[in-house]
């Protein structure tokens, strides 16, 4: 069984028991987070298709970790003109344990 839903702007294909990383969510290690925007839930040959969401579907989960992923560095440059800036960041996320996923 696995079910396709939207966090972040993203979508993510999951099944239950994994450990998926998202765009930050509020909560500390351990709570339930649910999310009911379904796009998608499949078992076997029964699949149930939204539109665009699925009706009392939920993926539920629990916060595993929060975190900064590695720094990228983004370097703007323009040669012989005495241009040069560059900028870092760290993107934080949330990783969840996917532990139910329901219609």
């Amino acid at each position: 069984m696995f079910a396709v839903f939207e966090s972040g702007g993203k979508q993510h294909r999951v099944t239950e028991g994994e450990v998926v990383r998202l765009e930050r969510l509020q909560g500390k290690p351990g709570e339930q987070v649910v999310f009911d925007r379904v796009l998608m839930i499949a078992e076997g040959n029964d699949v149930a298709v939204g539109t665009p969401l699925v009706e009392g579907g939920q993926v539920a989960g629990e916060v595993v970790e929060q975190g900064k992923g590695r720094k990228i560095t983004v370097i703007k440059f323009k040669r012989r003109k005495n241009y040069m800036r560059k900028k870092g960041h760290r993107q934080l996320y949330t990783d969840v344990r996917i532990t139910a996923i329901s219609r």
